[in-house]
């Protein structure tokens, strides 16, 4: 039986779902290729994320988290990625879910049209089960915890040595900014990926986007030989927490979906943290006027950042870069997620979204009066973070 056929839509409401939801015969035939999964089969819990069909499982008496792609978006190849990276930070120590080897040896499962992962279930309470991106921490505590697991899994990564990883749909990376040349790059980018390379609303948005985040662009340029690759997990929003009790005191006990992960560097990961959970972007309309009626968390912002340096304090450069790069460290997921809807669900709707209200329309609220307050409190917060530590 299906528990929901939903997913979170693009203004955060509920939506029919575009992949079905998993079935318990389709369950068992998976798990079949696992060891130890014997017995009856009960489907938990369905998720509402939309990218993929995911679902708690009880199965042979145990739970497992068993997810759903379609091949176009995720190969065996393009999920051994992610499996290579998570089975090393749990090498060091971190707090992330183990992915289960099937009888094979293999950590992904193609079947038809489709590629299943199967993990162990995460330690920790779902606290934020159904909060989607854009939406904020419970309480400043909350975001002060999330910082605090973020530097630790960047710790977790260090000395983990692998390439970016190849071109596929749904993959945060950080390349557009990361040279001279953002234009060039935005080609680059774009000729990798034929559906967005032959969209001419596509080409055009970029072009926008890029006019609009110049400013950001010189301001991070002398930063950037400060800023070391890392692989890092790239999309800390609260949902991808589990917890430790469902108070104001909770601590984050594991991070799960490392589906957008990719060799990018400490601060792009910081920066998209605190973008997913501390500006209500669900609020943003077309016009100008709306640009001041989002909310911005400042107190849970600083909070996130407070933790995050209690375990791993950022370099003077670090710090610097925080606010350019908020404002630039959307622009790939966005080109992703228009990757996505042209390219696999064919939904020219989607995409526009993506493009008009994600790429060029928090582009333009960087450029605001409400997005420059925010920046400036980030970059008053770096200045006095470093001037404070450069005391005898």
């Amino acid at each position: 039986m299906n528990l929901t056929a939903h997913a979170h839509g693009m203004d955060g409401t509920l939506v029919e779902a575009d992949w079905p939801p998993l079935e318990r015969d389709e369950v068992r035939a998976v798990l079949e290729n696992y060891a130890g999964f014997d017995g009856s089969i009960e489907i938990l819990s369905t998720s509402p994320r939309p990218f993929s069909a995911t679902s708690v499982v009880l199965a042979g008496g145990k739970s497992v988290f068993i997810k759903r792609h379609h091949r176009s978006v995720r190969d065996k190849d393009g999920l051994r990625e992610e499996h290579r990276f998570i089975d090393y930070l749990r090498r060091r120590g971190a707090a992330v879910p183990a992915v289960l080897l099937s009888i094979g040896g293999e950590t992904a499962i193609e079947k038809g049209a489709w590629t299943y992962e199967v993990h162990e279930a995460a330690t920790g309470i779902d606290l934020y089960e159904e909060a989607v991106s854009w939406t904020p921490f419970h309480c400043a505590a909350h975001a002060r915890s999330a910082g605090q697991a973020l530097a630790r899994l960047h710790e977790a990564a260090e000395g983990f040595v692998a390439p970016a990883r190849k071109t596929q749909p749904l993959v945060s990376s950080f390349s557009i900014f990361a040279g001279s040349d953002a234009a060039g790059a935005t080609i680059g980018y774009l000729e990798a990926r034929p559906a967005l390379a032959n969209d001419r609303e596509t080409r055009d948005n970029c072009k926008r986007a890029l006019e609009l985040l110049g400013p950001f662009r010189e301001e991070i340029s002398p930063l950037l030989p400060a800023l070391k690759p890392l692989w890092t997990h790239n999309d800390l929003h609260a949902s991808n927490l589990f917890w430790s009790d469902g108070s104001d005191d909770s601590n984050a006990v594991t991070i799960i979906d490392f589906g957008l992960a990719d060799r990018t560097n400490a601060v792009y990961d910081l920066a998209l943290a605190i973008e997913r959970n501390v500006i209500e972007w669900l609020k943003l309309g077309a016009d100008d006027e709306a640009d001041e009626k989002v909310p911005v968390h400042i107190d849970h912002m600083l909070a996130l950042l407070d933790g995050y340096e209690s375990e791993r304090p950022l370099a003077v450069e670090e710090r610097a870069a925080l606010a350019p790069m908020l404002a630039l460290c959307h622009v790939e997921f966005a080109l992703t997620e228009a990757d996505y809807f042209l390219g696999v669900l064919h939904s020219r709707d989607k995409a526009r979204l993506a493009m008009d209200g994600y790429l060029v329309g928090h582009a333009r609220w960087f450029r605001s009066e409400c997005g420059e307050r925010l920046l400036n409190v980030l970059r008053r917060w770096a200045s006095d973070r470093s001037r404070a530590g450069s005391k005898p």
